[in-house]
């Protein structure tokens, strides 16, 4: 049971190295993690495609879309091809980098021509289009509406790169949130439950250890 134990520990540590990305302390786990009973293993990882999606989530998070987009196509081409909705992102936030260099004209045409196609065709992404042309009028205004000026916020470069993980671990057959984090999730709301059900005010948050 303790073997069980340790190699499902191991699983979960590794599974949260390489979705969040840190490719050094993988390879340093995996040379010391070693599943007990499986002929003496280490864990068995492909410590390249942790580096490609990190190259692209940085990418992103300069707001270098460009670089990005030639990335993600040199890793799978598919994973753009079959995602519209992460492709519209992609060029939304070309319009936002765009904008943020005050190149506005070049910004409105690019909207035109790329986002508006697509935002009719899918009316899921409407709501976005709309928002994101109106930053196109506030632009030169310090109150922008709510949600607006989130746009060009480093939080909605975030979004981008995370939406863009997501995506890559998916095409590689990997979750798109690690385990562990999933697992700490299901603590806290049981946790909530109990607390609720039998009102023990005495009982320690997680969030709090």
């Amino acid at each position: 049971m303790l073997i069980s134990l340790s190699r499902d520990l191991n699983r979960l540590i590794m599974d949260y190295l390489i979705i969040e990305g840190y490719k050094s302390a993988a390879e340093e786990f995996a040379k010391e993690a070693k599943f007990p009973g499986v002929s003496g293993k280490p864990l068995d990882v492909d410590f390249d495609s942790i580096e490609s999606r990190m190259n692209i989530r940085e990418a992103l998070q300069r707001g270098d879309i460009d670089d990005a987009i030639r990335r993600v196509n040199e890793l799978n081409p598919e994973i753009l091809d079959t995602n519209p909705s992460l492709y519209f992102h992609l060029q939304q936030q070309r319009v936002i980098e765009l904008i943020r260099q005050g190149r506005i004209i070049e910004a409105l045409q690019f909207a035109q021509e790329e986002l508006a196609p697509r935002g009719e065709e899918n009316p899921e992404l409407l709501s976005e289009l709309e928002k994101t042309m109106a930053l196109l009028a506030f632009e030169r205004c310090d109150a922008k509406p709510n949600g607006i000026g989130e746009l060009l916020s480093a939080g909605q470069r975030l979004k981008t790169a995370g939406e863009m993980n997501g995506a890559i671990l998916e095409s590689l057959s990997q979750g798109k949130e690690a385990k562990l984090e999933s697992l700490l999730k299901v603590m806290v709301w049981g946790q909530k439950m109990l607390r609720e059900e039998v009102n023990l005010e005495d009982v320690p948050s997680i969030n709090a250890v």
